[in-house]
C-alpha cells in the first residue's frame, strides 16, 4: 500500500533522514523508533508526500507520493504536526468542519479505475465520545490545556476516512488511561485495513499495537 524504498533526506549537507526504508499493508502497523533527531518526524512526513526526498523513492499504491493529489490527500490521514484550531470555533466546531470537508470522501469517484477505495470511513463526530472529550466540546482552543489540545488532535485525525494513518508521537502529553483510548484507537483502524505508521517513545504503546518496529538508521525487527 505505502512504501519507502531507501529514502534519505539531506538539507545543506546535513543528514535529516539516513537511508530507510519500510512497506506498509492493510491492516499493519509499524512502529518508528530512534532517538530525538534520528529523523522519525521526517520520514513521516516524506510518508505523508509533504517532502520530497533527496534520495530513494515512496509510493503509495505503485504511484509517486505528493499532498497535492486528491488520491493522496483522501487516503492519508497524517497527525505530524499540531492541526490549525480556529480560535473562534468551539471543540464540537472543529470536528464538525473536519468531518464536512471529508464527507463522503470514501464514496466519491477514485482518481483512476484501478485506485483502491478508501479502507475506513473514521469515526465522524463519535471520535469526541472515543476519546472521553465530550465535557471539553464548547470549549475554545485557548481554554484547553495541552494534554486536552493532543486528544483535541486526535480526535480530529480519527475522525475523517483514510486508509494510511501517520501519527508523530501521539502519545504525548496524555496520561495512561488516554495513552489506553489511543492504543485502541489504532487497533480499530487497524482492524478496519488501515495502514499504520506512528514514531513513539512508549514502548508499552509499540508492544501492544504493533507487529513491525523500525528503528530509523537501523534495521526493521
Amino acid at each position: 500500500m505505502l512504501t519507502a524504498d531507501a529514502v534519505g533526506v539531506e538539507l545543506s549537507g546535513a543528514v535529516l533522514l539516513p537511508d530507510t526504508s519500510l512497506a506498509l499493508r492493510p491492516g499493519s502497523c509499524a512502529a518508528v523508533r530512534g532517538p530525538n533527531g534520528a529523523g522519525k518526524t521526517t520520514l513521516l512526513r516524506v510518508l505523508a508526500g509533504r517532502l520530497r526526498p533527496t534520495r530513494g523513492r515512496a509510493t503509495l499504491f505503485d504511484r509517486p507520493l505528493d499532498e497535492r493529489a486528491r488520491a493522496v490527500r483522501q487516503h492519508i490521514a497524517a497527525l505530524i504536526e499540531p492541526p490549525v484550531l480556529y480560535p473562534d470555533l468551539t471543540l464540537r466546531d472543529q470536528i464538525a468542519l473536519i468531518v464536512g470537508a471529508w464527507a463522503g470522501a470514501a464514496a466519491r469517484p477514485r482518481a483512476r479505475a484501478d485506485a483502491p477505495a478508501v479502507a475506513w470511513p473514521g469515526w465522524g463526530v463519535d471520535a469526541i465520545d472515543r476519546f472521553e472529550i465530550r465535557h471539553l466540546e464548547t470549549r475554545f482552543p485557548h481554554e484547553l490545556s495541552s494534554g486536552q489540545r493532543q486528544l483535541v488532535s486526535l480526535a480530529a485525525t480519527f475522525a475523517r476516512p483514510g486508509s494510511v494513518l501517520l501519527l508523530d508521537e501521539p502519545e504525548q502529553r496524555l496520561d495512561p488511561h488516554r495513552r489506553g483510548l489511543l492504543g485502541d484507537a489504532i487497533l480499530a483502524a487497524r482492524g478496519a485495513g488501515v495502514a499504520v505508521a506512528f514514531a513513539s517513545h512508549d514502548a508499552d504503546l509499540v508492544a501492544r499495537v504493533a507487529d513491525t518496529s523500525l528503528h530509523v538508521g537501523g534495521a526493521t525487527a
